[in-house]
C-alpha cells in the first residue's frame, strides 16, 4: 500500500493544495463537500451527502465487519501568512490544523480501496464537518454525525491528525488517553457600578474579576492531585467601557481541560466553588459549563494492531509512542461505543522551525501524505480480513 500511496502522491497533493486554497468554516463546508463526493463517485464509490448537516460518507464493500476512516474538512478563522501559492483565497480564513491534509489522506486512501475492495466487510469513509466547533445547539460534527447514523453498524474507527511536531516520515501511537476532555465555562460576575471617583459607593466587578481568577487559579495548584494533568484557563474578559466609569458587570470566558472523565467533572464543582469569592465580596455571579468533549482514548488491542501496520510499512524506528495531550477532539464521540485508533502523523519539515498548529504560518510536509494513505488503507484491509481479534 505503501508503494501504491507514493504512486499517486501527485494527486494526493494535489487535493490537499485544493482544498487549502478553499477553506471552510465549520459548518460551512459545502465546496469542500462537494468536491469529496465528486470525487469519491469518480472512483466508483457509494455516496452519502448531508450527513450531520455538511459531513460525506462513502461506502467501499458492504455487510459486516464495518471500519470506518475519519478525516475532518472544517478550517480556522485565520488569515494565512505563509506566501504559498496555493494560500487561502478566504480572507480570514485558513486551514491552520492539517484538516485539508486529512482530507486529501482519505481520499487517496478512498481510491486505494476502490481498486482493492475488501473481500469481505466494508470500509466506511467519514469526511466530518466542524471538528473545531460546535453549532448552535452546541453539537460538534462527530455529533451530528453519529446523529444521522453514519456510525450505525461500524465494529471500529480510525483517525489520524497531521502532527508539526513529528517529523514527516515517522508517526505517533500509544494505547490510552490521547487528547483531553475539553470543554468552556463562562461567568457573569455582578457588582454595583458608579463613578470611578467615588469607589466606596460601589461593588466594583473589575476588582470582583481579579480576585475571582486569583482563586481560579488554585484549583489546579491546591485543589486537584498533583499527578493528574489538569487545565484551567481564562481566556475572554470582558467589562466596561470607559476610564472612569464602574461597569456593573465582567464577563469572563474560560477552558476546562483533563485527562479523566471524573477529574474533568471535579474541575466543574471547583470553578464553581472557585468563583463564590464574589459572593463573599458582596457581589453575585452566574456560572455555566458547555458540553464537552471526552477523553480520546485508543483501544490497547486496535491500537496494537494499527501499531504493527506502521511497523510493517514504516519500520520500528519511524513508529514513536505518543504522549497525551490537553488538546480536545471530537474523535471520541466517534470512538465512544466501539473501539477507536487516533494516530499522529508526523508532518513536520526535519531541520525547520516547528510551524504551530492554528497559527497564520502552519504548513505541513507534504511527502507524509502518501505515508497517511497507506496507513488507512492499509489498516483498513487488514483489519476486514481478521488481522485483529476486534474483526473475528
Amino acid at each position: 500500500m505503501l508503494d501504491r500511496a507514493q504512486s499517486i502522491a501527485d494527486q494526493i497533493v494535489c487535493w490537499r493544495r485544493h482544498i487549502h486554497q478553499h477553506p471552510e468554516l465549520s459548518f460551512q463546508e459545502f465546496e469542500t463537500a462537494r468536491f469529496v463526493a465528486r470525487e469519491l463517485r469518480g472512483m466508483g464509490i457509494a455516496v452519502q451527502t448531508g450527513v450531520g448537516k455538511t459531513g460525506v460518507v462513502g461506502r467501499i464493500g458492504s455487510g459486516p465487519p464495518v471500519v470506518a476512516l475519519r478525516a475532518d474538512m472544517d478550517a480556522l478563522p485565520v488569515q494565512e501568512e505563509t506566501g504559498l501559492p496555493f494560500a487561502s483565497s478566504v480572507p480570514g480564513v485558513m486551514h491552520a490544523c492539517g484538516h485539508d491534509a486529512h482530507v486529501a489522506c482519505l481520499l487517496g486512501a478512498a481510491r486505494l480501496l476502490a481498486e482493492t475492495p475488501p473481500e469481505r466487510g466494508e470500509v466506511r469513509l467519514l469526511f466530518q464537518p466542524s471538528e473545531e466547533g460546535p453549532d448552535e445547539e452546541q453539537l460538534s460534527g462527530a455529533e451530528r454525525m453519529v446523529e444521522d447514523g453514519a456510525m450505525q453498524g461500524v465494529d471500529a474507527v480510525l483517525g489520524l491528525h497531521i502532527w508539526s511536531e513529528v517529523p514527516a516520515g515517522q508517526v505517533g501511537i500509544s494505547p490510552g488517553p490521547q487528547m483531553a476532555a475539553a470543554g468552556r465555562f463562562g461567568a457573569r460576575i455582578h457588582g454595583r457600578g458608579g463613578h470611578g471617583a467615588l469607589p466606596h459607593h460601589t461593588v466594583d466587578p473589575i476588582v470582583l474579576t481579579a480576585q475571582a481568577i486569583l482563586a481560579l487559579q488554585t484549583i489546579v495548584s491546591r485543589r486537584i492531585d498533583p499527578l493528574e494533568p489538569v487545565v484551567v484557563t481564562v481566556g475572554s474578559i470582558h467589562g466596561g467601557n470607559r476610564d472612569n466609569i464602574i461597569p456593573e458587570h465582567v464577563d469572563i470566558l474560560g477552558t476546562l481541560r483533563s485527562l479523566r472523565r471524573e477529574t474533568f467533572e471535579q474541575l466543574k464543582g471547583e470553578v464553581v466553588r472557585a468563583l463564590d469569592i464574589v459572593r463573599a465580596l458582596g457581589g453575585d455571579v452566574e456560572v455555566w459549563f458547555s458540553k464537552h468533549y471526552q477523553v480520546t482514548w485508543n483501544d490497547p488491542e486496535l491500537t496494537k494492531f494499527v501499531g504493527q501496520v506502521a511497523v510493517d510499512l514504516l519500520g520500528a524506528d519511524a513508529v514513536k509512542p505518543a504522549v497525551p495531550v490537553m488538546g480536545g477532539e471530537d474523535f471520541s464521540v466517534l470512538a465512544r461505543d466501539v473501539p477507536g485508533c487516533y494516530l499522529r502523523l508526523g508532518g513536520g519539515f526535519p531541520g525547520q522551525p516547528l510551524r504551530n498548529h492554528h497559527d497564520a504560518n502552519f504548513d505541513v510536509d507534504e511527502s507524509a501524505l502518501p505515508i497517511g494513505t497507506a496507513l488507512l488503507a492499509e489498516s483498513a484491509l487488514r483489519y476486514l480480513r481478521g488481522g485483529t481479534g476486534s474483526a473475528g
